[in-house]
């Protein structure tokens, strides 16, 4: 590519980006995101807030490139935070950070990019794009702690070939030495890892924010029986221990949320395992899903060896052993070894028949 978007999100990452394209001999623009997001005084930094546009600015003025802000509030508001809030009023557990890439940096962010006539989009994401013959690849990166392609899967395979990651082969202590020695104004900032439109005090102030209706319920086991009282479904998730209220003899954690009842439902830890679920909204990377392959329930999650059936738009996996807290809402992301076969959002969770080796 000659002519390339770089999105500037006023971090470290997508400033080292920028320069190692511009002293590749790339003429790249700098491109950073207005989504609406407003942080409280005082607030750490996080992505596409008005400080991170400023941040921007400077860097692209230290590197003597053009930078353009386009605004895609509206479009963050319909298309990320209105489906984040429906999500946990079903009783789901959302993950807007790979909504927000399919459709907003990777969905009209590179749309606007190639209507202005750049090659391509580029990013500070640590994720790999390797071409094998006519295919793209989303592979995962050198730096194997900072590997983001769990939130990356759901990019559509046709936007692969338009899309560069120049951070794939460096480490992130990598990166801030080099902004430190090109005199990046950013060399030293934090990193932001939380969700952009949430507040500092989370979930349950922003749907408060919202006037999201958050009203009490039974808290039940297994059984039905009624143990306690919860102050609102959409303020707890599938695996939380914490905040119930319950006085018991051992550790209780949510097993499943009941969105029709308003109940929560707890037991033991080792009732928190699954054996398989049940996965919609699937993006497929390669041409065919393999019968075998490896898992990740969760960013920070292990792999776990699976087999995958891919029927009528629904993804099956059975895993090897079971696992813990699967969470209907959030992404299931397939790998074979380095490379990312795809995902989807899992709509169900279930146990029994899991699949073992005989």
């Amino acid at each position: 590519m000659k002519k390339v978007a770089v999105a500037m999100s006023g971090g470290v990452d997508s400033a080292v980006a920028a320069l190692l394209l511009r002293d590749a001999g790339v003429e790249i623009v700098g491109m950073t995101m207005r989504l609406g997001v407003v942080h409280a005084a005082g607030e750490k930094a996080k992505c596409c807030g008005p400080r991170e546009v400023e941040d921007a600015r400077g860097v692209c003025e230290a590197l003597g490139i053009r930078h353009c802000v386009v605004d895609f509030a509206a479009d963050l508001e319909e298309q990320v935070i209105a489906p984040f809030i429906a999500e946990y009023l079903r009783g789901r557990t959302p993950n807007p950070c790979v909504a927000c890439n399919r459709t907003i940096k990777f969905g009209v962010l590179l749309k606007k990019a190639l209507s202005c006539g750049f090659d391509g989009l580029a990013t500070g994401h640590y994720a790999r794009i390797e071409r094998e013959g006519a295919r793209y690849l989303l592979k995962t990166p050198k730096d194997s702690r900072k590997d983001q392609t769990y939130f990356l899967h759901a990019i559509p395979k046709e936007a692969l070939p338009r899309v560069l990651f120049p951070l794939a082969g460096y480490s992130k202590e990598e990166v801030r030495k080099i902004a430190g020695k090109a005199g990046l104004p950013v060399f030293s900032k934090p990193e932001s890892q939380d969700i952009c439109f949430m507040p500092a005090e989370g979930h349950e102030a922003f749907l408060r924010s919202r006037s999201v209706p958050i009203e009490a319920g039974e808290i039940v086991n297994r059984a039905g029986k009624v143990l306690g009282r919860h102050r609102g479904i959409a303020c707890y998730t599938i695996g939380q221990r914490g905040g119930l209220g319950i006085s018991s003899p051992k550790p209780l954690y949510v097993l499943a949320i009941d969105a029709e009842q308003s109940r929560l439902v707890v037991g033991e830890k080792g009732e928190l395992k699954s054996e398989g679920l049940i996965a919609d909204q699937v993006n497929c990377l390669v041409e065919d899903f393999p019968e075998e392959a490896w898992a990740k329930i969760r960013y920070a999650h292990r792999p776990a060896r699976c087999r995958v059936s891919y029927q009528g738009g629904n993804l099956e996996v059975r895993f090897a052993e079971p696992q813990e807290a699967v969470a209907p809402g959030q992404s299931v992301v397939l790998y074979d070894d380095s490379t990312v076969l795809g995902g989807g959002i899992i709509r169900e969770v279930f146990s029994g028949n899991h699949w073992k080796d005989k």
